[in-house]
Formats: structure tokens, C-alpha cells, sequence
């Protein structure tokens, strides 16, 4: 029996569809960049400025806020850009090469702030080191991202690019789940006994940029750039910036897949920081040590789970699609975010385990999904326009998610002030404990349940996506 043999949904990817592992391995490590180089900063900046130098968490999530508006533009240029780059390495990966060594290099910067200053002085810091550190990024992740939707034509093949992106994955996100316990160890205690978060977050800091310029580099050595060597270098015409928002947003199939993408990100993006505010004060009563160590252990719990749902979801979506995959995916994320009431327990503390691993276990699967959907959006598109727009794809995609994402991390801090949580007290309120727990799972599974009516509306199944092959390969040929 032979692959043509097998029933549809089963049928493995054609030899010359397949990609050697070494480039599967070498555009996975692009998610080292994107975990640290986005989401380090604003794991640790509550930890640094508000438990450590006493900044308002208002004025944190506001700049966290502004950060996410200024990568939403920056995003938008940099995807135009590769789009419309021609040179011997390619369109993306002298990006991905120049972006991910500054990159590295100035992470350790953002916390390179003194002590005693005032809330001001902290907040034009932050704001100053966002306006140059944010482009940077994108300079890298652009280009990167818009690498995951070219590297192979195959329905399936897409999915294993995405799966071994996010088992490489796996390792930056428990780095940064210890972050917060490296910054409280021993040896950056103060002469008073206590941690200088501030000292261990600049140290950390700097360890983990130095790992992202060694990356940069061989992501650039390992990958290679497909659609451009057989296609797009040969044939494709100047695309202009407007076409990276509007054009864009005219694809049907893509706005249904932003659309689910936003709902889930702005959900859990407004509870980003109740969950660890959540085992400090209710879990551990105040003990931010025991807290910090207690994350890292979710950490571990989020890596192993993740892990069992890369496989379990990519196994659905080789069996029954992708729409079928991110539709379990999402209702069992629906189920593990009401856990959480039950789940965060002091007399239990190592229920959290089981809070962190199944939101992990869901949102493995969501993103591995999610992000192999985008190559078979970008074949719709080619269809309809003629043109491999993975770039403007990835900055709409950016500039919409992040909008809404800025809004729902804008939102975070001020939500903690709701909650009537107080930096001073090691005991919080009863009240504040409360609403922190009721809103850590009430305010995601709103936005879940938004994504999965968005997803029913998506309409590119397996079949479809053979039909949209064919007809492009009829007429511009294989690559």
C-alpha cells in the first residue's frame, strides 16, 4: 500500500513536500527570540517594579500597553519590507539574522534602571526602552514568522513545521516560568536578608540574551526560504504597504482565523497577571520566595503537559482536520480555566500543577493549530491575488492581534487594582482574593467561547486546500 492508497485524512506528505528535520529544528528556534524577546519583559516587570521597586501596576500595564501598540506598527513595516526584499540570503533571513543579534544584545538593557527613583522616572524608562527595543523585535520576528507559511506547500507537513516549533517551544517558556525564582536566589540577597530582584533579573537577563544571538545565528545557517528560491525571486512583483492592512483584511478565511486568534488572546491576555498574583497572595498567603518557587514547578507541570498536547491535538488534526483539532482544543481550554477556582488551593497547593498543565495542554495544541493554519490562508490568498504575501499576513496578523492583546494587557493592572489588591500587604483582603480567583477564570472563558464561534465560520478543510493546490500548481507550477 502506498500513500495514495490510504483514506484522505491519513494520506502521509509527498516526499518532495517534506522538509529535513534540520530546517524544522533550525525555524523552531526562532521561538527562543519570540518567547524572551516578547514575553520576558513583561513576566518579570511586575516581579522587578512593582514587588521589588514599588511602581504603581497601573502605570506597568500601561507600558505594557503602549509597548504592544508600537510592535503592532513596527510589525506592519517590518512584513512589508521582507515582503519586498530580494538578496542572495534570501527575504527573510538576513532579518531574522540582524534583528535576533540586537535583539539578544539589548534584552538585558530593559532593567538597567538604579534604584530609588521615583514612579515617573521608572515610567520614561520603560516607556524609552520600548520605543527602541520593540522595532528591533520585529525586525527579527516578521521575517521569522512569515518563514513558518512558506517552508512547505503540504496540508499536514505544515502541521509537523508547527509541532516541532512548539516542542522547541517548550524549553524558552520553562526558562521564563523560572525567571522569577532566579531573580530571589540566595545570592542576590540584599545585607538585609532579602532578594534583589532587581540584581537577578539584569543577570538573567543577560545569560538568556547571549543564548538568543547564538540562535540568530544558526537559524540563518539552518533554514532555507522555498517559495522565494522557486517563486517569489523569479516572478513576483512590488507589494505596496497598503496592502499589508486593507488587502489583507479582505480575505475571508483570515479574518475568521484573526478573529479566533484575537478572542483568545485578548481573554487570557487580561488575567496574565492574576494567575501569579493568585499564588503569592492566596496560594502561599504572601511568601513571594515560596511563590516564585511554586511557579517555577508550574513551569515544569506546563512543559510536560505541553508536550502530551502537541501530540494529542496534531494527532486529531492528521485524522479529522485542523478545524476539528482547534475546536477541541478550545472547548477543553473552556474546561481547564473553570478548573481554576478549584485548582488554586492553599490547603493544596500542588493542585496548581494541574492549573498550569492543563492550560498548557490547550494552548500547545491552539497555537501549533493556529500557526499551521496561516500557510493554507496564504494559499487562499494566492489564489485570489496571484501573489505569496506571507509577510503581510504575519504584520496584519500582528498589528490586529496585538491591538487587541495591548488592550487586554493594558487592562491587566488595572483589573489587579480592581480586585483591591495592595503591594504593602503580605495578607490581602479576603474581598481582593475573591475577585482574583473569580476573574482568573471567568474573564478567559468569555473569550474562548468567542473564539469557537469564530472558528465554525472557517471554512479551508483539508479537501479544500487539495483543490486550492492543484489549481495554483496548474498555474505556476510546483515548489
Amino acid at each position: 500500500m502506498n500513500a495514495s492508497d490510504l483514506p484522505l485524512t491519513q494520506a502521509l506528505p509527498p516526499v518532495a513536500d517534506r522538509l529535513p528535520m534540520r530546517q524544522k529544528i533550525g525555524f523552531g528556534l526562532g521561538s527562543i527570540l519570540d518567547m524572551w524577546g516578547h514575553w520576558l519583559y513583561p513576566s518579570l516587570a511586575y516581579q522587578v517594579f512593582n514587588i521589588f521597586l514599588g511602581v504603581a501596576p497601573g502605570l506597568i500595564s500601561t507600558v505594557q500597553m503602549v509597548k504592544i501598540f508600537i510592535d503592532a506598527g513596527s510589525d506592519a513595516v517590518f512584513g512589508w519590507i521582507s515582503d519586498n526584499t530580494r538578496t542572495r540570503y534570501g527575504r527573510r533571513r538576513p532579518f531574522i539574522l540582524v534583528g535576533g543579534v540586537l535583539a539578544g544584545i539589548g534584552l538585558p538593557l530593559m532593567f538597567a534602571v538604579g534604584r530609588g527613583w521615583s514612579n515617573g522616572e521608572y515610567f520614561v524608562f520603560m516607556l524609552l526602552s520600548m520605543v527602541i527595543y520593540v522595532p528591533i523585535m520585529s525586525c527579527f520576528n516578521m521575517p521569522w514568522s512569515s518563514l513558518g507559511a512558506e517552508m512547505t506547500p503540504d496540508y499536514h507537513e505544515r502541521t509537523s513545521v508547527m509541532a516541532v516549533r512548539a516542542i522547541i517551544q517548550k524549553g524558552p517558556e520553562l526558562a521564563m516560568f523560572g525567571a522569577a525564582q532566579f531573580t530571589t536566589l540566595a545570592i542576590f540577597n540584599q545585607a538585609n536578608g532579602k532578594p534583589d530582584i532587581l540584581r537577578g533579573a539584569q543577570t538573567y537577563c543577560a545569560i538568556l540574551g547571549a543564548i538568543m544571538v547564538a540562535v540568530s545565528i544558526a537559524i540563518f545557517l539552518l533554514v532555507r526560504e522555498r517559495y522565494y528560491e522557486k517563486l517569489v525571486a523569479r516572478t513576483q512583483t512590488h507589494i505596496p504597504l497598503a496592502d499589508t492592512l486593507w488587502r489583507t483584511l479582505r480575505c475571508k478565511p483570515f479574518r475568521h482565523v484573526l478573529g479566533m486568534m484575537l478572542a483568545y488572546g485578548t481573554g487570557t491576555a487580561m488575567v496574565s497577571t492574576l494567575g501569579y498574583y493568585a499564588t503569592i497572595y492566596y496560594v502561599c498567603r504572601g511568601d513571594v520566595v515560596q511563590g516564585a518557587a511554586w511557579n517555577t514547578a508550574m513551569g515544569i507541570s506546563g512543559f510536560a503537559f505541553g508536550f502530551a498536547g502537541i501530540a494529542f491535538f496534531t494527532r486529531i488534526a492528521r485524522h479529522k482536520g485542523k478545524r476539528a483539532g482547534l475546536a477541541c482544543a478550545l472547548s477543553l481550554a473552556i474546561c481547564a480555566f473553570i478548573g481554576d477556582w478549584w485548582l488554586y488551593d492553599p490547603a493544596r497547593p500542588y493542585l496548581q500543577l494541574l492549573a498550569c498543565g492543563f492550560v498548557a495542554f490547550t494552548g500547545a495544541g491552539f497555537w501549533t493549530l493556529y500557526g499551521s493554519t496561516m500557510g493554507d490562508v496564504v494559499d487562499y490568498d494566492e489564489l485570489q491575488t496571484g501573489q505569496r504575501r506571507e509577510g503581510s499576513f504575519a504584520a496584519c496578523q500582528s498589528w490586529i492581534s496585538k491591538l487587541g492583546i495591548a488592550l487586554g494587557t493594558g487592562a491587566s493592572g488595572w483589573i489587579l487594582q480592581f480586585t483591591g489588591f495592595d503591594s504593602k500587604l503580605d495578607v490581602q483582603d479576603p474581598h481582593a482574593i475573591f475577585m482574583m480567583r473569580i476573574l482568573l477564570s471567568g474573564i478567559p472563558v468569555a473569550g474562548l467561547v468567542l473564539a469557537l464561534v469564530s472558528l465554525l465560520r472557517f471554512q479551508l478543510t483539508e479537501a479544500r486546500m487539495l483543490e486550492i493546490r492543484g489549481q495554483l500548481e496548474a498555474t505556476r507550477g510546483q515548489v
